[in-house]
């Protein structure tokens, strides 16, 4: 290799870190000035990346811990934000949870078996995907209302009300994965059958394993986007016992938006817990399904 290759090498590489670099110092930059502002005294935008003087009463505040101010009063928080950090995690595993569970059985049904009325109802979940779940809200509220008055944990303000609408989005998946069972080859079953599996245990024996990628990607996202979601909860919930994170903390800053900055800011790194822990614990399975899928032969 001549010189002039060699030099040429080096400056790509070089600038190719220079740009990595900017990268994640552009993407790194706000979450410093928040971690900055939740543990600066006074909580105030105009902290830099080290605050003066570093304090935990900002989350102290936001985790429910008493603490005693400058000003020598005690302060206990209001507000039950862990409670609704952990009603935001319970409506969002259990959506996951169930929306995993009724999509892969409807996908594989539609992928493998032939019954009448199949293609009716894969139109029929087709056009239900093709109206914004907006234009329901009022159908909900009144859809929940009636149910409440027969079975009062399924209706207004109970979580369980919450998650029967969210299984609502439950049809898209079962077009996604139902495409992905198509690319599986029959035979794998077939030779599962012969070896006296039945239809249910080549399913989650055989066939389940080998998706590990589609349904992490598909809990993941249901995760994020029912956590994250803050119309359906803000209408469907009154209690503040009931509340999920995003409408608390949109009430929690909303009475006292200019003095809470600090307080926001820890609540907002707490509520991005959760969702960073899961994707760090099931990334995996999907960099080795790609790297799987990217390997022939």
């Amino acid at each position: 290799m001549s010189g002039y290759n060699r030099k040429k090498q080096s400056l790509d590489k070089l600038l190719s870190h220079l740009m990595l670099i900017a990268i994640a110092i552009i993407v790194l930059l706000p979450v410093f000035v928040v971690v900055s502002v939740s543990l600066s005294k006074g909580g105030s935008l105009k902290t830099g990346l080290i605050p003066d003087a570093i304090s935990f009463d900002n989350w102290k505040y936001i985790l429910g811990i008493p603490y005693v101010n400058a000003l020598g009063e005690k302060v206990v928080s209001p507000y039950p934000i862990m409670l609704w950090l952990f009603n935001s995690i319970k409506v969002s595993v259990i959506s996951a949870f169930l929306m995993l569970l009724f999509s892969t059985t409807a996908a594989y049904s539609l992928s493998r078996f032939k019954f009448k009325g199949k293609e009716m109802s894969l139109m029929f979940l087709m056009v239900m995907q093709m109206f914004p779940n907006m234009m329901a809200m009022v159908a909900f509220y009144f859809m929940l209302d009636f149910i409440g008055q027969g079975v009062p944990w399924l209706g207004i303000d109970t979580h369980w009300g919450l998650i029967l609408i969210y299984l609502g989005g439950t049809p898209f998946n079962i077009w996604l994965l139902k495409g992905y069972f198509d690319t599986l080859p029959r035979s794998i079953e077939e030779s599962a059958r012969m070896d006296g599996c039945t239809h249910f245990q080549a399913f989650y024996k055989i066939v389940l394993p080998l998706c590990t990628p589609i349904l992490a990607v598909i809990g993941l996202l249901t995760f994020i986007s029912t956590f994250s979601d803050f119309i359906l909860p803000s209408i469907l919930l009154k209690s503040q016992d009931q509340m999920t994170f995003a409408v608390g903390i949109q009430i929690f800053i909303s009475e006292s938006f200019a003095s809470r900055w600090g307080q926001f800011a820890a609540a907002s790194i707490l509520g991005a817990l959760p969702v960073s822990l899961l994707f760090f614990s099931i990334h995996r399975y999907i960099v080795d399904g790609l790297s799987h899928g990217g390997v022939k032969g």
